[in-house]
């Protein structure tokens, strides 16, 4: 995998996403977890490890998705955990992940929930 930037602060990974998902870049998007982490996609699935969530998001990035920024929500840390969260614009639940601090300092995702909807009510 070639050398990527890296997210030296939890709010830069879903920025950084973004801009991967965009230009296509599966690799680029699976640089952003960690080797080890559980995306809950598809819909009540879940993709694990970083190699699983490369070759996913191969075949989503293969429709050339267009993803907008979505405003973050407040980042919450705890060491070397953090939650990182967005409010989708379409205004349904919210999309929630967990990052890890590496020893180099940088951010990897180690859970992702992409889509979650709130119940009716």
């Amino acid at each position: 995998m070639p050398q990527y930037a890296k997210a030296m602060r939890p709010e830069d990974i879903t920025r950084l996403f973004i801009e991967r998902s965009n230009a296509g870049d599966a690799d680029g998007v699976a640089a952003l977890y960690a080797q080890d982490a559980v995306l809950a996609y598809p819909p009540g699935g879940q993709t694990v490890g970083r190699e699983a969530i490369r070759a996913l998001w191969a075949k989503v990035l293969a429709n050339r998705p267009h993803f907008a920024p979505e405003e973050p929500l407040p980042t919450l840390v705890n060491g070397d955990v953090a939650l990182t969260s967005t409010a989708p614009r379409d205004g349904a639940g919210a999309r929630a992940q967990v990052v890890r601090r590496q020893p180099d300092g940088s951010w990897l995702r180690i859970l992702d929930q992409p889509e979650f909807v709130t119940p009716e009510g």
